[in-house]
């Protein structure tokens, strides 16, 4: 670059862009064309001026963050696909990444993602951005509200939820609490009797009940036992219908509650 007459600078080929590396500087600029430049180091000793044309624009990511805060809405095109998310192309000719992990609420990521076209023009909303990195974050998810949030307010430990079997696995069953919030039960969790801790005894969209064990509102997950409600459910009926000092045997205690529980089932 000539600065002035007799006078020039370097600009390395690194520094002629924020994100098109490892170009020939013939994509960028040509040959009398005028650019504007930043001085970045002048050594006298070896009569070399350093310059920066990058430097002069501004770095794409800080006037992308400065314009577009977390919670802004944006809308770009779907420039790549890979396994792990889309890179949607924002102002600035820089890219975004929606992970897989935030395209739907409900969907596996790697489903959801097969909905998606390159060149598709899609809205997102911005998570994160990170300059020094040059990441930025973004969501389809988080344009809508999470569908489980109101459940997993609600839902505390030790509550006791009705579930929906969604699937049956060798080591426990997957459940759905009030259609929108995911639950694991363990296979030693599915009953008090080994007998009962069978899978397959449970078949999908069979209704069961089981008490809450551990909330998990990052993953948005539950993990329940229905071997402890029933526990808990034989210590109450101790309670209630039978003491020490009653005389009233294990065996007629549980036959009591056993009964009062048919009752109340039939009566549903």
């Amino acid at each position: 670059m000539e600065l002035e007459p007799g006078i020039e600078g370097l600009v390395h080929v690194s520094e002629m862009s924020w994100t098109k590396t490892n170009v020939h500087p013939g994509k960028i600029v040509s040959s009398s064309e005028q650019v504007d430049v930043m001085i970045l180091d002048v050594d006298e000793g070896k009569r070399r001026i350093s310059l920066g044309i990058k430097q002069a624009l501004g770095n794409p990511h800080e006037l992308f963050a400065e314009a577009h805060p977390p919670g802004t809405i944006v809308e770009g095109e779907i420039r790549n696909i890979t396994e792990f998310g889309l890179f949607i192309g924002l102002p600035g000719d820089i890219d975004g990444l929606v992970h897989v992990s935030d395209l739907s609420w409900d969907v596996p990521g790697e489903q959801a993602i097969t909905a998606y076209n390159k060149g598709d023009v899609v809205k997102a909303k911005v998570l994160d951005v990170d300059v020094g990195k040059a990441r930025i974050s973004l969501g389809v998810k988080q344009l809508e509200a999470d569908p489980a949030a109101e459940v997993l307010d609600r839902v505390r430990k030790g509550d006791i939820v009705t579930c929906v079997v969604s699937a049956v696995e060798s080591n426990g069953i997957e459940v759905k609490v009030e259609d929108v919030l995911t639950g694991f039960i363990r296979r030693a969790e599915l009953g008090r009797d080994r007998a009962d801790q069978r899978p397959e005894r449970f078949s999908p969209g069979e209704r069961v009940d089981a008490r809450v064990t551990m909330v998990d509102r990052a993953a948005r997950r539950l993990t329940l036992t229905i071997k402890g409600k029933e526990i808990e459910e034989d210590r109450a009926a101790v309670a209630q219908y039978g003491t020490s000092d009653s005389g009233a045997s294990l065996g007629d205690v549980l036959a009591a509650a056993i009964r009062r529980r048919n009752q109340a089932a039939t009566e549903e």
